[in-house]
């Protein structure tokens, strides 16, 4: 294990990702963070990939994988390499898992989620009673009450935040993976040096440099940039039932698309997807998006 300080990626050749769970299919919201990553990685040369998050079949919506597929596609958002699956991963998963115990950064627990604290953590101090845990149980992570996690988002700018929980779950006690641990994996398997995606995930970033540094994995450069919410401030979400992407007007959503994240608008002469990507690639700007967490829908659609 590393204990060495944050280091990032930037030296590297660009490697970005887009991760959707399919839990449904892409609404707008996802459009925006795909779209985002995707600019990003070409404006900057790099390679893009498709990660499909696959690691919960409770929460997951048979036939949400192929549709997220096919919505990127139709949108000439296309991968570089072949798809990675998380459902696939399992034996790495496990690999990792049986390294972070090894190394004494991990404590089995048997709370249920009714006596498990607010943010989700261990109550019961099961890591000072290791001898009575029975399977099955989950796997937490060991972390001071006090540790702190520095990390510079190019978009939020510098971070210093303590991790939500001080004991996050990374293996579950049903035996599922948690997404903590895997994205943390992949993103290292796959050479991952740039991470664009939605500010809803910067509270979990934290627990994600943590690993990197334990695991002694290099930290990649993170934008968290802003999500579209409605009228009451709730993001667009499949659980606050968004509208899913029509794709016939592929066109029309990544202009709708460029004009949230406040990118230079292609003339109205071009039509098709790909010029209209072609334009947004060369005149791509992070500098040009809000430095803020969230924009209401309404006020994007004033500069459309």
């Amino acid at each position: 294990m590393s204990d060495s300080s944050t280091r990032f990626s930037s030296k590297r050749p660009y490697r970005g990702r887009f991760a959707p769970s399919p839990t449904g299919p892409l609404h707008l919201g996802s459009l925006i963070s795909a779209l985002a990553s995707y600019l990003d990685a070409r404006n900057n040369s790099g390679t893009w990939l498709v990660r499909i998050d696959d690691l919960d079949p409770p929460r997951e919506v048979p036939g949400a994988a192929a549709s997220i597929l096919e919505d990127l596609q139709r949108h000439g958002l296309h991968a570089d390499e072949d798809i990675l699956w998380q459902s696939e991963r399992g034996p790495v998963y496990k690999e990792v898992l049986a390294k972070l115990h090894s190394a004494g950064e991990t404590f089995l627990c048997q709370c249920s989620r009714a006596v498990l604290g607010t943010l989700g953590n261990c109550q019961r101090s099961c890591s000072e009673h290791q001898h009575g845990v029975t399977q099955p149980a989950a796997t937490r992570i060991k972390l001071s009450v006090n540790t702190a996690v520095e990390f510079h988002d190019q978009l939020q700018g510098r971070q210093t935040l303590t991790p939500d929980t001080n004991n996050f779950l990374i293996h579950r006690k049903d035996g599922l993976y948690a997404y903590q641990l895997a994205v943390v994996v992949d993103d290292a398997c796959q050479g991952i040096t740039h991470i664009v995606r939605g500010s809803d995930l910067l509270g979990t970033t934290p627990r994600q440099v943590y690993l990197q540094q334990r695991l002694g994995y290099t930290t990649p450069a993170y934008c968290h940039i802003p999500v579209i919410s409605n009228a009451q401030g709730q993001k667009f979400s499949k659980q606050n039932h968004a509208p899913a992407l029509d794709n016939e007007l592929a066109g029309a959503n990544l202009r709708t698309a460029l004009a949230f994240l406040r990118q230079t608008h292609p003339p109205s002469k071009v039509k098709n997807i790909e010029d209209i990507l072609d334009f947004a690639i060369s005149h791509w700007s992070t500098a040009l998006i809000p430095r803020v967490m969230s924009i209401q829908a309404a006020a994007y659609k004033e500069r459309l």
